[in-house]
Order: structure tokens, then sequence, then C-alpha cells
């Protein structure tokens, strides 16, 4: 059993365990659950940086990134920055994030919320509209065409976006189809963790136009960006670049305005 094997079998009975706390009528009561949300993809196609900032305190192959921090001073430091939207990590086992953290963030920012999460279950896109997401993530290794299809629907019926990752050509393939906004290539490999931006590069002339390009992984230069640029990226996931400092917004701030130049 591989990393992602695992996760998504230990997210398959968090998700049975929660479905039987909270249930689909009280998620829908959130005072969240009326709001519009604004488009991440839409932000990024008018943004001049594209960076999509990451709240992630540890991973599976960093363990600890950064446990200090508190999520709401992050975000507002990202909103400050100007990053075209942010990205909460809500699992806990793996990642260290919780639901509570897009609500924190939510709370303070007015940026798009990506909910990085292993969504195995459209009661996962409920409980993330109900915590102020306007955007969900879907791993298209962890899913069959139709549950892709399912899914994304699901959550274009909520008003949410929704950005698809991929990390090959065949995943790539299967997961085409019009309930999606936007698609990123995953540049670490999930089974080995091994990073390269040639996935990027490589996986970039099969995808469509219509689809807003995301580059994931990896990106901690300028020239990274720049390059993948050429290749008509429009955004870029950073993490751990910006999570490992002291202050992530204030570095976040000095990146953005660096790609600027």
């Amino acid at each position: 059993m591989n990393i992602l094997d695992k996760i998504v079998a230990d997210k398959s009975k968090e998700v049975e365990l929660r479905k039987s706390l909270i249930p689909v009528s009280q998620l829908e009561q959130s005072v969240l659950f009326e709001r519009k949300s604004p488009s991440l993809a839409t932000a990024l196609r008018n943004s001049t940086s594209g960076i999509i900032a990451e709240h992630k305190r540890r991973s599976p192959s960093k363990s600890v990134i950064n446990q200090s921090l508190n999520v709401q001073d992050v975000a507002q430091g990202y909103e400050a920055a100007g990053v075209s939207g942010m990205s909460v990590l809500t699992d806990g086992k793996y990642f260290g994030g919780s639901l509570d953290d897009l609500l924190l963030a939510r709370a303070v920012t007015n940026i798009p919320l990506l909910r990085k999460e292993f969504i195995i279950d459209a009661y996962q896109i409920l409980e993330a509209k109900a915590h102020g997401a306007d955007v969900i993530l879907l791993i298209a290794a962890i899913l069959t065409q139709d549950e892709i299809k399912t899914l994304s629907e699901t959550a274009k019926g909520l008003g949410l976006d929704v950005l698809l990752e991929v990390h090959n050509e065949e995943e790539l393939h299967k997961s085409i189809m019009p309930s999606l906004d936007m698609l990123g290539v995953n540049n670490r490999n999930l089974k080995t963790f091994e990073v390269s931006l040639e996935t990027s590069k490589s996986l970039s002339t099969q995808i469509p136009d219509d689809f807003v390009k995301v580059s994931e992984s990896g990106i901690s230069s300028i020239e990274a960006i720049k390059e993948l640029k050429q290749y008509g990226y429009e955004g870029f996931l950073i993490g751990e670049n910006f999570m490992k400092t002291d202050n992530p917004g204030e570095h976040a701030a000095e990146f953005i305005n660096k790609l600027k130049k």
C-alpha cells in the first residue's frame, strides 16, 4: 500500500464517521451556504502573478513544516501580499489541518479559498461550502472518470470552482470534462514524492485552453514560474516555500513583487 492508498483508506472511514455526526441538513443551514463564491479561475486569468498560496502545517513527505503559525495571520498576510487565492489543507491525520482552518481563514479574508482535501464523497463538497470554501480539489489518481464527473457537477451546482489535479497523461485523458474550471498538474509523484517540473511542461500541450492551467508542487523560484508561464500556466500553487518561514505573508509579498519585475 503506498501513502496515497493509505490516506484514502483512512479518509473513507473518517467521512463515514463525520456523516454520522453531522447530517447534510445541518451543513446546509450554515450561514456560509448562501454566500456567493468568487471564482479562482477568473482571479487567475486576471492576475499578473497567478500565485495560490497554501497553508500547510506538515506533510507525509516533509513531516513538520510549520506548527506555530495562526491560520488567520497567514490568511491576512497572503491577502495583503496580493495572492490570487489561498489553499487550506483540511486533512488532520497526515497534514495537521482541519475544517476550522477554512472557517478561520474565511472569517478574515475575501480571496478565493480552496479546500485542499482528498475528496471521495459529495458530503465533503457540502462541508467545503458550509465552511466557506470557493473551490474544491479533485485528485484524478484516487477517482474514476464517473466519480470525477459526479463530484465536479455537484460542486458546480453549489457555485464552487473545481480544480482537478493530475500526475500523468493517463489521468489527464480520463479527466477532461466541461464541469471543471482548472486543470492542475502536480509535479510531485505521489507514490515516490520525487518532484520534477518536467511533468507540467510535458502535459501542458494536452490541456485544452478552455481550462486554466495550474502547476503544483516543487515551485520555489521566480525562474520556474516564468518558465512555466511560457507553457501556458496561469496558476502556481506554492505552500512549503512560504510556510517554512516565520512570516509566510511577507515572503509571499516579496516573491510576488520580484515576479512582477
